[in-house]
């Protein structure tokens, strides 16, 4: 991980951290590593943020500035990037989000011509150029300029390609759908209509400013809500970019990411489509679905968090289904990155499949109780609770406490100055309690 480049591209508060000053150098920085000298298109979409169409024509001016054409497709999902720059043959892809994060914040991430986040030697080559300074000397002129070509329709092909995703129809289906005011709140409800599902849309009027605020994949209380007023048969609630998704059932259950992988990975696995009978997850998959997997013939690989972690280790192997218990699910059949939609589509096509109520798939396995605190530290220090052997014998306690069923997990946020304290167990208060006084220590150790 980098200075500029997190675990999902750069991200910061829009005008101070991320300025338009900054997006231009890094889209002259990314066309000219991407690029690799040759002339083409890279692709720009972005969230529903009101700083979007100020990154969106800085970053878009620095390409051009490269002799390569940007082809804008507005407000779309993440994954829909990642898809048209592999349809379009396009050099790049660029996405302009902050994803779940406030709307004060914003992003810039990129995909390579084969749809896929950078890797880190990549980024950091981008990085080190605008850091450093060093001036490309590349500066075409006259009709050498890249151009900038509307594609706001681009994104019909994206759903047209969903569709081919699944083979079920949707009709007699009633569906709670939460955009969250996000990059879906167009495309969503379009084509769960265009396949015949009822459906009920909350969050679809983004404003510039109410994108993630108390709704979506992070507030999952008002999709829950929906669906039990409106005896919907699923509800899907998706954050800002659409690249992650968080389900509930009928009964008003919520599904996260694990219990997904469990119904999706089953219904895979009967099909004998599931590669090598293997799931990737990350380090904070709960252990419910590591024994559940194991009692059905099946296997789990765990990597660090972040979804770009688990793409690596999915092609490394040829694994074709992996995910985060955030809700980030990758089908590697169908698409390079996290696809909420495309996830929410394949949740319904199996409960058409099975005939069984979504309520039935979601106990296909048991979560084991798991408490998250945030502890906020100083930025410079987020990193140092590796070396910190205070902070270590402190979990050395906590897990001795628990004889073996139980685990403290702690990481840095890629985004932000917080290291997340995450502890399992079978008892909800024991684990609250350890969780709350292991981030208190820490704060206390590298806080303000």
């Amino acid at each position: 991980m980098g200075i500029l480049f997190g675990t999902d591209g750069i991200r910061g508060i829009a005008n101070k951290d991320l300025t338009p000053e900054l997006a231009f150098k890094v889209g002259r920085a990314g066309a000219f590593v991407l690029g690799k000298g040759e002339k083409g298109k890279i692709l720009v979409g972005k969230d529903t943020r009101k700083s979007g169409d100020m990154l969106e024509a800085a970053i878009s001016a620095g390409i051009c500035s490269m002799g390569i054409d940007v082809i804008q497709l507005g407000v779309v999902p993440t994954p829909a990037v990642a898809y048209l720059t592999q349809k379009h043959n396009a050099l790049a892809g660029v996405v302009i989000s902050a994803s779940h994060n406030p709307v004060e914040y914003n992003g810039i991430k990129f995909f390579n011509n084969d749809g896929y986040k950078l890797n880190d030697d990549i980024e950091e080559e981008i990085e080190k150029i605008i850091l450093e300074g060093d001036e490309i000397l590349n500066r075409p002129i006259k009709e050498e300029v890249g151009k900038i070509i509307c594609g706001n329709n681009e994104y019909k092909h994206y759903i047209e390609y969903l569709k081919t995703t699944v083979d079920e129809d949707f009709s007699g289906i009633k569906v709670a759908m939460d955009c969250g005011n996000g990059a879906l709140y167009k495309i969503g409800p379009e084509l769960l209509k265009e396949m015949g599902a009822e459906t009920i849309v909350i969050n679809d009027k983004p404003n510039g400013g109410n994108i993630n605020v108390k709704c979506g994949s992070t507030n999952p209380s008002m999709i829950r809500n929906l669906v039990l007023e409106t005896k919907a048969d699923i509800g899907l609630s998706f954050d800002g970019d659409a690249d992650r998704i968080i389900a509930v059932d009928e009964c008003g259950n919520i599904m996260d990411g694990d219990h997904i992988l469990a119904i999706c990975g089953t219904e895979l696995y009967n099909q004998k489509k599931l590669n090598k009978d293997t799931i990737v997850g990350t380090v904070m998959t709960n252990i419910g679905l590591d024994l559940y997997l194991k009692d059905n013939g099946m296997n789990i690989v765990k990597t660090s968090v972040g979804d770009r972690y688990v793409i690596e280790e999915m092609l490394k192997h040829g694994y074709n289904l992996g995910g985060e218990q955030s809700g980030h699910i990758i089908f590697l059949d169908y698409n390079t990155t996290g696809d909420g939609l495309l996830t929410g589509l394949q949740l319904i096509q199996v409960m058409k499949k099975t005939e069984k109520k979504m309520s039935q798939l979601n106990n296909l396995m048991i979560s084991f109780p798991q408490v998250l605190v945030n502890a906020r530290v100083k930025k410079e220090l987020k990193n140092s609770y590796i070396e910190d052997m205070e902070i270590k014998r402190e979990i050395e306690k906590i897990e001795e406490m628990f004889h073996g069923e139980g685990r403290v997990v702690i990481r840095p946020s890629g985004t932000e100055p917080l290291i997340r304290v995450m502890i399992e167990g079978k008892d909800q208060k024991e684990i609250e309690n350890a969780a709350k006084g292991l981030a208190k220590f820490i704060e206390e150790k590298l806080g303000d």
